[in-house]
Order: structure tokens, then sequence, then C-alpha cells
């Protein structure tokens, strides 16, 4: 088969868009970072791509492709506009300070928010209104346009867009005298992020944060954008021209407006149906695996991995789907290179800029096709998911590269983005001031000059077949130069000119035969220069910390911590999860209604704060939550993670489940009941889809219960989500993984023993450190009256060998022969 040069974007084009920043303050304590392991050389650069113009989604489709008015080599991207009648799209940007606004202004009702996102807008002169009825009766009442804006704290446009028009007085008294402004931070109401960013991508070539439509006093859409400039340019229209022209249109052709707009509303519910109709079942697993490893294997960038040309987001759902294809497929052509592709990538990732080398973790995703120069911001959802997949790439490979890599991240995780309590928070942004004082730049707090490597490092190595300096060899292994690594196309600015991002040029072999040292002895001095690297860079100027912890993430991270943990046999780091999963109980759960709450936010002093009232949770929350308590419960055995994961289950079923057509609503139909769209999550993106992580999830509950209830779910889960497999697979690959799971049925695992005998958990840390995604894993201690053996009778009927911690393996209605040994385990388990 001819293999691509490199790869083109495989996400389908009606999800197209891009996706913003973040901020981040970051608490760097001690820098605990992977060791430096050899690895495969890396291609030499090419040039890069330029960067995104609007803040996109990673699960759209195609990454690189322009926004709407500008050519893919225009160096100032013109901004989305998107409207049921034509309208203009316009947009020259320029960086932006995220420095609050000065106190003696007078706040705003978002003064009284708990969002970080919606307090950063607190003292604009715009009259924001968060949103609610208060809002929504003005609108009424006034006959005004409402004019709704999206974000999140640490998205760079956003923040540029707030420094430009929103902290603009002319433009906030146009804004004030003709419309209901009402902001949103999308990462707390996704709900309404989701049904508009649906308007907008339907009727635009794309969609991103910042996301801003123009509703009628009912909430139907009818024009829809991102980011707007102020001010007219040569070829684009400003921000204020906009409001003008939207103000006299609404004057003056109002009516129109309203009948264009209930006609794209009725439009989008039709297109947006999904449902079991009169299909019975669901697809074959078999043509639908084939089908994604396909679309995937066109898509594949040969020389970095990936799937696309820039940017280049992460996509573990991509990597994951891509392991469960090679075991099932080891003996054919595709499986070996499903694998091959999964695991150059992560290495590609890992040896690129986008991995802090420095501080550890990720950043959100490489604006070039080399993951050489990051989107600088750090999410929490990416950590929580590349921990998991890194793991799984070393139980796979046996590399220990990868697992480095995967205690990197908890490693990152636990020093910057944990609250004390347990806790973790959302994200850290991309922006930060390079000193004290100075204007926010992004990428400030992670990139080098040579002048300060040299003097960080001037000692010099012995043994060297030339003079060298412990900073000349770290700048010759990591790519730093005189004149800077950050081509100027990713810097139209000329703020980062003589910068340079750390990334592995070589291996760690090269890099010591070039100097003629031991490779060892070059490991050492490297990672020695990163750690003091580090120690300097905790005395810069911090970027924004988002403090507020969503259950979702939480429900994620909890799964890293659980999964990594598990797989390496780190107690630690399945305590660290089980600290998560007692804090989302704590603080995040409501006894009383047995419903989780969306967010609560960092106090002062350590202290966990909500909104009054509480926001509740979404579809996300329950079904990230539950995979967390399900990888809780098997890292630790603890059967009241489990029990709590059938409570929420149960409600989220109650709260979200559609009856007649089957599958999950995104919110429960009293908190959306104002939207003009009720709306089930179709694509697993930079995160999955809560409908696809459902699915895994029903299929679990049902393995460890055998409750009928759940399978039936599941299927018909799948079956109404059928023509979206059928028709772009690649789009739910996270949904395929579990469709073929549920047709080739999963595996019971059950050890009979003392969770505490050595016995017992040399059989569980056999199972943990094997590559396997469909199965649960039961523990079953001999105690009739316990959770797991009301659920399953059977267990009780199960015996030690010879009083020896034993292995039983259930698997299309047959059991294996007992088993004591972990060798034997571990054999028969890779058959």
């Amino acid at each position: 088969m001819d293999r691509k040069k490199h790869g083109r974007s495989v996400f389908p084009r009606s999800n197209a868009g891009r996706r913003s920043e973040t901020s981040h303050r970051a608490r760097d304590s001690a820098r605990t970072g992977s060791r430096v392991r050899p690895s495969p050389v890396p291609p030499a650069p090419r040039p890069e791509q330029e960067q995104p113009h609007c803040e996109s989604r990673p699960d759209s489709a195609p990454a690189s492709q322009p926004l709407r008015g500008s050519s893919s080599r225009e160096k100032d991207r013109s901004a989305t506009v998107s409207s049921s009648a034509p309208m203009p799209a316009g947009g020259k940007a320029s960086r932006t300070s995220c420095a609050p606004s000065a106190p003696e202004k007078t706040p705003n009702r978002l003064i009284h928010e708990k969002s970080p996102y919606l307090l950063q807008h607190a003292y604009d002169p715009v009259d924001w209104y968060p949103w609610g009825q208060e809002a929504f009766d003005k609108a009424k009442k006034e006959n005004k346009p409402i004019f709704l804006s999206v974000g999140y704290s640490t998205c760079h446009w956003c923040h540029m867009m707030e420094e430009e028009s929103f902290q603009n007085e002319e433009i906030g008294h146009l804004l004030n005298e003709d419309f209901v402004c009402v902001k949103v931070d999308r990462e707390e109401r996704p709900d309404v992020d989701k049904v508009y960013m649906t308007f907008v991508q339907a009727t635009s070539s794309g969609g991103g944060w910042p996301m801003n439509v123009w509703l009628t006093p009912s909430l139907q859409p009818f024009v829809g954008g991102t980011y707007f400039p102020p001010e007219d340019g040569l070829t684009r229209v400003g921000f204020r021209t906009v409001l003008t022209r939207i103000r006299d249109q609404w004057k003056q052709n109002k009516n129109t407006l309203l009948e264009n707009s209930q006609r794209v509303t009725t439009a989008l519910l039709a297109r947006s149906e999904i449902s079991v109709g009169d299909r019975q079942m669901p697809p074959s697993a078999a043509t639908m695996n084939s089908r994604c490893f396909q679309q995937l294997d066109e898509g594949y960038d040969e020389e970095y991995g990936g799937f696309a040309e820039a940017p280049k987001f992460p996509t573990p759902v991509i990597l994951n789907f891509l392991f469960s294809y090679w075991l099932s497929h080891r003996l054919t052509q595709d499986g070996p290179r499903a694998q091959q592709m999964a695991l150059h990538t992560l290495k590609m990732m890992a040896n690129g800029g986008i991995r802090d080398h420095v501080g550890q973790g990720f950043h959100r995703y490489s604006t070039d096709r080399q993951w050489h120069i990051p989107h600088f911001e750090k999410m929490l959802y990416d950590q929580a998911q590349l921990s998991v997949v890194y793991s799984q790439a070393f139980q796979i490979s046996g590399d220990e590269f990868y697992s480095d890599v995967a205690k990197g991240i908890l490693q990152y995780v636990t020093r910057s983005l944990s609250h004390r309590s347990g806790g973790f928070y959302s994200a850290e942004d991309a922006d930060s001031p390079p000193e004290r004082g100075m204007k926010p730049k992004e990428g400030a707090f992670y990139v080098w000059t040579v002048q300060e490597v040299q003097q960080l490092l001037p000692e010099p190595v012995g043994g060297a077949s030339e003079p060298l300096t412990a900073g000349q060899l770290l700048m010759k292994h990591y790519g730093l130069s005189e004149a800077g690594n950050i081509s100027s196309t990713q810097d139209s600015k000329g703020e980062l000119t003589g910068q340079n991002v750390l990334t592995v040029r070589y291996s760690l072999e090269l890099t010591a035969a070039r100097f003629g040292l031991d490779v060892e002895a070059v490991s050492t001095l490297l990672n020695t220069g990163l750690e003091k690297l580090f120690q300097a860079r905790k005395h810069r100027p911090k970027a924004h910390l988002d403090s507020k912890m969503l259950a979702a993430w939480n429900g994620l991270m909890v799964s890293g911590f659980a999964v990594t943990g598990a797989v390496l046999g780190m107690d630690k780091l399945v305590t660290q999860a089980t600290n998560g999963a007692k804090f989302l109980k704590r603080h995040m759960f409501d006894v009383a209604s047995g419903r989780l709450k969306r967010a609560c936010y960092a106090g002062s002093g350590g202290t966990v704060e909500h909104s009054n009232p509480p926001c509740w949770g979404f579809l996300e929350d329950y079904a990230f939550v539950v995979r967390g308590l399900l990888d809780l419960y098997e890292a630790s055995q603890e059967s009241s993670w489990l029990e709590w994961a059938l409570r929420l289950q149960d409600t989220q079923d109650r709260l979200f489940w559609d009856s007649r057509g089957g599958g999950y609503f995104c919110s429960e139909a009293e908190l959306g009941a104002d939207l003009p769209l009720r709306l089930k999550d179709d694509q697993d993106g930079a995160e999955p889809s809560a409908n696809s992580v459902s699915a895994h999830n029903l299929l679990r509950l049902h393995g460890f219960t055998g409750h009928k209830d759940w399978m039936d779910k599941c299927v018909c889960l799948l079956t109404a989500f059928s023509e979206r497999m059928r028709r772009v697979p690649v789009a739910l690959p996270e949904m395929v993984r579990a469709l073929s799971a549920q047709q080739q049925t999963l595996k019971q695992i059950v050890i009979c023993g003392d969770p505490q005998a050595k016995d017992t958990k040399a059989l569980l840390q056999c199972i943990h450190s094997i590559y396997i995604p469909n199965k649960v894993l039961i523990l079953a201690d001999g105690d009739p009256s316990s959770f797991l053996s009301r659920q399953l009778p059977f267990l009780s009927t199960l015996r030690r060998v010879e009083d020896q911690a034993t292995a039983y393996i259930f698997e299309n209605q047959a059991c294996s022969m007992p088993i004591t040994e972990p060798c034997e385990l571990r054999k028969l388990l890779h058959q």
C-alpha cells in the first residue's frame, strides 16, 4: 500500500472550527519530570504553519481550513460570521493582555458570579447579564435582540476581543443601547455553547471561541460568528459596523429576521435528530472498525504522526481506537499498522514542543505539523486522557519512555492543577508577562533564549570530544539557536523573536555520539539541566489559573490517576484518584436528589465555593464521573465506588435518556427548557462524546451486575447512532470501540482472594500490566453478603485453589480453569 508523505484532516467538515487558549497560574513548586530516555531521531523540521486565528474545536475538521473570507496563506485571518441572512465577515486581530480591569471602574452584574471567565468581564462598560430569565425578560419587554457572547477564561482570542471591543466605551454604549448583552462561560454551560455553536457551524465555514451570536427575544439565533476586530479593515468588517448593521436590520426588517431564524432553527432541529427510527440493531462492528481505520490511515502523517497538517491536536480518542483495533487485528496486516500509527504519534508528540519538557504536561495543540510550536495553554482534560493513553502505550510496547511521559503528566497535575481537598483545576493560560508589570505574551513562561540557558548551565562537560558546556549540550539536544527556533510565520507580532521552544532534535545515542560521551552520562546531564531550568522558571511571572473545578473533567482525571496507578503499580497515584473521587462526592454531589453539580470554585484559604443556585450537572458530568469510578474500583477494589457509579448511572438514565429515540440528551429537559434545541452529543473530539462513554459504561455495569437493562440501553444507544457511525465512523471512534465491545462481549476476570494478600496483589498486577480494553475486573473476597456477591450470586460459589488467590476468566458464557500463578494467567490473557 502506498503511504502518504503526510496526512490530511480526517475529521468531518460539518464541525469545522478553531479552538482558543487558556490561562494558567502555574503553582510550580518542585519539578518532578520524567527521566530522559533514548528515542528515535525526529525528522528535520519543516517550515511551520501559521497559528489559528480564533480558538478552535479540535473535534472539528479540517483543522487547517482557513476561516471564511480569507485564504490559507493570509497572516491575518478574517472572523467567521454566520447568519440566517447574508452578513459580512471581518477580522484582523492583535494580541491582548488578560490583566484585570481597573478597580475604580463600576462593576456590572457579573461581579456576583463565581466563574473566572465571567469575573474577567465584570468591569467591562458593557451591561452584561449572566444567562438567565432576567436577561430574557428584558429582551422581550424592550423588544431588543440578545447579543450572546460565549468563551472561557483561558481563551486568548476571548481576551483579545475583550480588550479591543468589550472594554471600548463607544462599543459598549452601542451594545447597551441596542441589545441585551449576555455572557456565558462555555465550560459552565456546555448546553448553551453546543446549541449555538451548532448554528454557527451550520451557517458558516467554521466555529470557535469567542463565539458571538445574536438571538431573538425567544432565544432563536439569526446571526453568529467568532472573533471580530473592533474596526473595519481593507477587506473586513469590524465589530462596530456589524453591530450597527444588525441594529438597523432589526429595526427595518425584523419580521424577515424572525422568519429566517425560525426556518433555520427548524432545519437544525431536523438535522440534529438522532433516533433509533425503524432500525432494529446497530451496524456491524467489523464494518465500522474497518471503515474507521481506513479513514484514519488515509489521513495519517507518516513522518510526524498525527492526522492533519496543522494545527495538530492530540486526539486521545483516535489513539485509543487504534490500540483497540490493533488488539483485535493482530494477525492481519492492518493490526500492526494501527499500533505503529499510535505509538509513533505518541512518541513524536512527547518529543515535540507540545510537551513541556521542563515542567511536564502537554500544551493544547501544535500550530505546526511537526508538533514543535504549541499553543501554550494546558487543559486538564488533555492531561487526564493523555496519561491514560501513554500508560496503555507502555502496556502494549513495554517501552518505559511511555510510562515516564505518563508519570510526568500526573506529576504536573499534582503540582499545578490540584486543590488541597483533592479536586482538579480546569486549565492554565497560554499568556503571561515576560517580566512583572509587562503586558502578557503568549508562551512567555515557557520559552528560552540561548543567553538564559548559557548563564544557567555554564559548567564544562568532562570527557567530551570538544570543549562543551552543559548548556551547549542541552541546546544541541533540544534544538535551541541564537536566532530562536520559532518561525516568523508563527509569531507575526514579533513577540517571540530570539526565543526557543524545547523540542527533542536527536536521540540520546546521537547526541552522545556527537560529543563522544556515554549515553547514560548525557541522560544525567540533560535531566540536571532541565531541573535547573525548572527552578529558574519558578521565578518568572505566572499566567492565570482557571481554578474552576468541573465534575466532568475531574471524572476524567480520576480515571487518569487510577488507570496509570494500576498499570504502573504505583499506589500513591491510586490514592490521588481516591482523593479526587472523595472530592467529587463531598463537594459536587447532592445526596438528597442524587444529582451532580456541574462546577465548584477555589475560594480563599483553600476553601471550596459554589454558585447559588448551583448549576446542575450535564450528561458529560455523569458519564465521565461514572467512568472514573469504574476505573477507580478496578484499581482499588473498593466496592463503594462501584456502588456510587451505579447510583449515578440510575440518575443519568432518569435525567437524560431519550425514551422515544434512544441515546442520551446533553442536558436535562428542565435545565435547557429555554433553548431552541435539545441535542445529543455526536462527536468524539478533544473530549469523547458523553454518549460514547456512556455506551462503554453501560457495558461495564452490565458486566459488574448482570442487569440486563444496562445491556438493552447500550444496544439501543448504539442503534440510535447507527446512521452517524455509518456516515462518518471517524467522527465517533470511541463509540465504534463500544460497538466492538458490545458485539464481541466483555471478559469478566474474577480474582478470589484476600485483597491485602501478596498473592492476590500479584494476580491483580498481572492483569493491570496487560492491555485488555474490554474487560471488567472483580475481586471476590468470599463474603456472600458483599455488594458484588448480591449483584452476581455466582461469585459466592467460586473457591480458592489450595487456599491461594485464584483467577477465573468468564467469556462467551464459558469459564476458564482456575489459575493461581501470574505467569499462567498472563499466558492465558495474551491468547
